[in-house]
């Protein structure tokens, strides 16, 4: 028919999704981070009322000044956004150069500020995509990370007349181009340092306790990585610690902070730290544990600390994800 609209048409989209970043280190965009990323009831499961009252009248009040002091710390001013952007901006560039189908338009998204998921997603429709593959970059699945971005899949493809077909990678904890990748990150590092660790410690980001004993899976890939990789990496022994907890209720143990505060005094005083469930660089690796870590660490009598980066852009990082566009295309 000669009047009929025109519609792009036969491109399949593949989304990288990663948690997310304030616009800047401003105050008001911190809130307005904090907010969006607070307010999603799989981050947060207590009584919505309650929690509504406490979000906005302490901790909107309060946190963003704290949030915003960790941020300036580790903010790439040159590119002007956060190294999560930067780097996940970076994968999702250099797989689309490796992708030899020109019909796979290669994206990224954040789940949580911008750019958002439903913005990509539009983008992606418009570009003529039939077909989307969505990679939470989450390697150990978790109701509030992996599952939420899925709940905001589904929202944005509900307001569609003409939805894409769907495919979500949920979790990649045992592939073994990401054990190699970071047992190779670890190798690396060793061979930089003029010193011997006495312990490597894989530090993930916690949940809540109940999360678990309600029957999130993630407590268990976090130890199923660590397991993996100490099967090929053997020359340190390796544990299995969780970071970053909020508010009083008890997360999964044992707690980073305090894992590094008490290793001086059971004798061990040369630490690497790897984050095995970062996709990228963030604020949790970089000011959490490679400023305020190594300060405790130091301070209670340590004496070597580093942190091995995430896989970030790196050669091997790029060949996994690209290894798993393909294996779910």
């Amino acid at each position: 028919m000669e009047d009929h609209p025109k519609i792009n048409f036969g491109k399949t989209g593949v989304l990288l999704i990663n948690l997310g970043t304030p616009e800047s280190t401003s105050w008001f965009d911190i809130r307005r981070y904090l907010k969006e990323f607070l307010s999603d009831r799989r981050v947060i499961e207590v009584n919505p009322i309650l929690w509504k009252f406490i979000l906005n009248v302490f901790i909107l009040t309060f946190r963003p000044s704290k949030t915003a002091k960790a941020y300036k710390e580790i903010w790439m001013e040159k590119e002007n956004m956060s190294p999560l952007r930067y780097y996940t901006k970076l994968q999702a560039e250099k797989i689309d150069k490796l992708i030899e189908n020109k019909n796979v338009i290669i994206d990224y998204a954040m789940r949580y500020g911008n750019p958002s998921i439903k913005s990509k997603i539009n983008k992606l429709h418009e570009a003529g995509c039939e077909h989307l593959l969505i990679i939470p970059l989450y390697p150990q699945y978790a109701a509030a990370t992996t599952a939420t971005v899925c709940d905001e899949v589904y929202r944005s493809l509900m307001k569609m007349r003409w939805q894409p077909s769907l495919k979500i990678v949920p979790h990649y904890e045992s592939e073994e181009l990401y054990i190699d990748a970071l047992v190779n990150s670890l190798n690396k590092k060793i061979s930089e340092i003029n010193w011997k660790p006495d312990l490597i410690i894989a530090s993930y980001h916690g949940i809540p306790q109940k999360y678990f004993d309600k029957g999130d899976p993630y407590h268990c890939y976090c130890h199923k990585t660590t397991r993996l990789i100490s099967e090929k990496f053997k020359d340190v022994k390796i544990r299995t610690t969780f970071q970053s907890r909020f508010g009083p209720e008890q997360w999964l143990k044992p707690y980073t902070d305090k894992t590094l505060e008490e290793l001086p005094s059971d004798n061990i005083n040369n630490i690497l730290v790897i984050c095995p469930g970062f996709a990228s660089d963030c604020v949790e690796t970089l000011e959490e544990i490679a400023i305020q870590g190594k300060e405790s660490f130091l301070k209670s009598g340590g004496k070597n600390f580093d942190m091995i980066p995430c896989l970030n852009d790196n050669e091997d990082h790029i060949k996994l994800l690209k290894h798993l566009i393909n294996k779910n295309l």
